[in-house]
């Protein structure tokens, strides 16, 4: 039996797709935070068979729930303040995310103007399609990586 101690304020990701742990980790910058985090990679469980955990004890704040939103908008955080579940968020697709994926257009403005922020907006939510604020590019990558 694997124990990984409680959190005193932070959060929990749950349901994260088996395997996919240590892409959020990176995509959240967590390594850049000063803070305990505590990966469990291939747990079991009911509803998804196996699935991967990632505890964070430092505050909400620091997380960006719009870049987990749109990495998998199926993922669970767990609110922790003084080692209670506090509150339980559901993740949507963002209606806008910036600097997370680049416009591929070479004629679009953010290839020439450097210093320009890449934002893409929800275009069709039904079909999870992002596209350039600038160009209207359609964003072709794959969210879950």
């Amino acid at each position: 039996m694997l124990n990984v101690g409680a959190l005193r304020e932070g959060y929990v990701l749950d349901h994260i797709k088996a395997g996919k742990a240590m892409t959020i980790y990176h995509d959240l910058k967590l390594d850049k935070l000063d803070c305990t985090v505590a990966i469990i990679k291939n747990a079991r469980s009911n509803k998804m068979g196996k699935k991967d955990i990632i505890k964070v004890e430092c505050p909400i704040e620091k997380l960006d729930l719009d870049i987990l939103g749109f990495i998998d908008h199926n993922i669970t955080v767990n609110i922790i303040k003084d080692e209670q579940i506090v509150e339980k968020r559901q993740l949507k697709l963002p209606k806008e995310i910036t600097n997370v994926i680049k416009c591929k257009n070479p004629r679009c403005i953010t290839s020439i103007e450097q210093g320009l922020d890449q934002v893409f907006f929800l275009a069709d939510p039904e079909k999870e399609i992002y596209r350039c604020k600038y160009c209207e590019e359609k964003y072709r990558g794959k969210r879950n990586k």
